[in-house]
């Protein structure tokens, strides 16, 4: 199995550190609002890769991080006029609630920044003993130069940064000795949530979270580290700039980055007015369609989403939905298979290994899909009510199991009655007039789970199937 690993820029064997075990970080998202289909990006392709590893016999130990301490939770929180924590276990919850409508899994930790401000200290006091690091005022600072294979990741050189820097920055401004180096611990400011530590009253930068957490739950080193490719610099360079100055050996193998998102070719952004959360997304489509959407192209490549996309991606998913719904219907017949079936068993191998081959080659997943789409059309021309029970049963199992690796829940959602429906509506207008409002925000999420959109109007609630 290749992985294309950002470090060396290009597709290297995989060997983890130790053998059948697999030890994977993934940054997870700043939890103040909902996640925006961005951010689904690189939950739903690293969480492809570990269900790939698995598959290959890995145990997988991944962890993937909410960082719920941050300017913009602060803001935020301002805003609200509430604590922080407030917002960002409002928004975790609810990151939770998207990750399992996109079939993401649980990693085996989701570790929180407020909950290892410990560790962190420790390691900034670590990094100030060896040289690494220094106090200004309460503020902690990395000495860039004092790695000496800082831009190693990104591929910057030192030099052409500290040029970059002299229109913006003179050395020695606000207690810097370089203006390259960066912050990992900030003194405490009025209305901010602070720890104590040995430099006074505050909270940490975010690039030592990282570091830290994936040091905690993974160990000093591990097989790989993942995220978006705007993370490349400076975040996962200054990781492991501190990891590697702190722990004195490599810290990550293999770099996985996935490629950005632009939305009908153009860069996602609020001021555009082409930004879509997730939620926002479910509204429309079920996120099932989402997620085999994000699968339709290499994950370091560009994607573009569009709603002929996005359609096309609907359309493929049927397919493969209303392949398995029918399979499930077959009453086949209660003998040995011949020697065609042996013959259409043979070429399901056949597809299976095209799969494997596919992910095998740095995670593949558009050609991956192709051979499930082989599966299935092999399975729409050779499987009736005359092919023997065990090769029809072979067939289906097969189709699920390699949808399954990639994440693509096969059981179609059963249609429900219009007049369900109605009933429930009924219910939610009732719980609205009642001022229970939770109710009516259970049902209207209920609906919205079996694909029924609700839109309130001056003339009562429509709704239409998604």
């Amino acid at each position: 199995m290749k992985i294309y690993n950002t470090l060396t820029r290009k597709k290297e064997e995989f060997v983890p550190l130790e053998e059948g075990k697999v030890r994977m970080y993934v940054c997870g998202p700043t939890v103040y609002n909902y996640i925006h289909i961005g951010n689904a990006r690189p939950m739903i392709v690293f969480d492809t890769v570990r269900r790939y590893l698995e598959h290959k016999g890995y145990a997988v130990n991944y962890v993937s991080n909410f960082t719920d301490v941050d300017d913009k939770i602060i803001k935020k929180a301002n805003e609200e006029g509430v604590e922080p924590s407030v917002i960002s276990e409002r928004y975790i919850e609810e990151a939770r609630k998207d990750m399992e409508s996109l079939n993401v899994r649980e990693a085996t930790c989701h570790p929180k920044a407020t909950e290892e401000i410990d560790g962190m200290i420790e390691m900034i006091r670590t990094l100030i003993e060896k040289g690494h690091a220094y106090e200004v005022n309460g503020t902690v600072y990395f000495k860039t130069r004092s790695f000496a294979d800082y831009g190693k990741l990104s591929k910057k050189n030192i030099d052409d940064l500290q040029a970059g820097h002299r229109d913006i920055k003179v050395t020695g401004e606000d207690g810097k000795k370089d203006p390259l180096d960066f912050v990992l611990w900030k003194p405490k400011k009025e209305g901010e949530p602070s720890w104590p530590s040995p430099w006074g009253e505050g909270r940490p930068g975010w690039h030592i979270e990282c570091s830290e957490m994936s040091k905690k739950y993974l160990g000093e080193q591990i097989d790989i580290h993942a995220g978006g490719e705007d993370l490349i610099f400076p975040h996962h360079e200054n990781e492991i700039a501190q990891s590697e100055a702190c722990n004195d050996k490599e810290f990550a193998r293999y770099w996985m980055h996935n490629g950005f998102l632009n939305i009908d070719n153009v860069k996602m952004s609020k001021s555009l007015g082409n930004f879509f959360t997730v939620r926002e997304i479910g509204e429309k489509y079920d996120l099932q369609v989402l997620r085999f959407f994000m699968l339709s192209a290499h994950y370091r490549s560009p994607l573009n989403f569009s709603a002929e996309l996005m359609a096309a991606a609907k359309n493929g998913l049927d397919r493969i939905l209303t392949a398995v719904d029918r399979l499930k219907s077959v009453d086949g017949v209660d003998r040995e298979p011949d020697a065609g079936e042996v013959a259409q068993l043979e070429a399901l191998k056949g597809l299976c290994e095209k799969f494997d081959k596919a992910m095998d080659d740095d995670f593949n997943t558009a050609d991956a899909v192709s051979a499930i789409f082989e599966m299935v059309k092999l399975a729409n021309v050779s499987v009736n009510n005359d092919s023997s029970n065990v090769f029809v049963k072979k067939v289906l199992m097969t189709i699920v199991e390699y949808c399954d690796i990639i994440g693509v829940i096969t059981d179609k959602k059963e249609e429900m009655l219009d007049a369900d429906i109605e009933a429930l509506i009924n219910e939610r207008q009732a719980a609205r007039k009642a001022k229970n409002f939770a109710r009516a925000d259970e049902i209207r999420q209920q609906l919205l789970d079996q694909g029924i959109i609700l839109e309130d109007t001056r003339e009562g609630v429509k709704w239409k199937r998604a």
